[in-house]
């Protein structure tokens, strides 16, 4: 599972890394801060108090999440808007790919903190589930999905998301980069057996 914050499309061969660090981790682990990432990645870079009214949080509480994901690498000042001693303007960092490591084999503290933000991320994911169904019908022709059963070894399984992503890098572009006529789009897959085996 990958949670790339927005990213420089210039960049994604010169700066790409990975980052899956307990801090990192544990910084995303946060339902709140994944919307302010989401928001980020879908509106460009914004101040805490924008950030706090459009997320319905006070600007106190958004600002201190803001800190925690900064000093996990996943925000940045964002350099086109200099503070000059007003209120600080954040961005995601750019080419930051953050991997969900495998639960087997890491200390139970690791681990949990894996649990909690598979949780955050189901929780977002129902609520795309819903807004998808209850969407609009003029909106119809901004929806796209597929469900497949596919049959693979694991290796098979590893070789289909590593090409999930480089289909991702192939159509990324930072917000500054979008052009007229594009929205932000969430984009996600997983694979689940459906034998029932362990």
């Amino acid at each position: 599972m990958t949670e790339p914050p927005p990213q420089d499309p210039t960049a994604t061969h010169q700066e790409q890394h990975a980052a899956g660090d307990p801090a990192t981790l544990k910084a995303l682990a946060h339902p709140l801060r994944l919307k302010i990432l989401r928001r980020l990645a879908a509106a460009g870079p914004a101040t805490a108090t924008a950030l706090a009214s459009s997320l319905g949080q006070n600007t106190g509480t958004l600002s201190y999440h803001l800190r925690q994901l900064a000093r996990a690498g996943l925000i940045e000042d964002d350099p086109d808007h200099p503070a000059n001693g007003r209120e600080r303007w954040w961005r995601g960092v750019r080419g930051t790919e953050v991997r969900r490591p495998s639960r087997p084999g890491l200390p139970a503290a690791e681990r949990a903190v894996v649990e909690e933000l598979d949780r955050a991320h189901l929780q977002e994911d129902l609520e795309l589930v819903r807004r998808h169904a209850d969407r609009p019908a003029e909106e119809d022709e901004w929806v796209s999905g597929s469900r497949s059963t596919l049959h693979l070894t694991q290796e098979e399984l590893r070789e289909f998301h590593d090409a999930y992503l480089e289909l991702l890098q192939r159509f990324r572009r930072e917000h500054t980069e979008a052009g007229p006529g594009t929205r932000p789009i969430a984009v996600r897959w997983f694979g689940v057996p459906l034998d029932g085996r362990d």
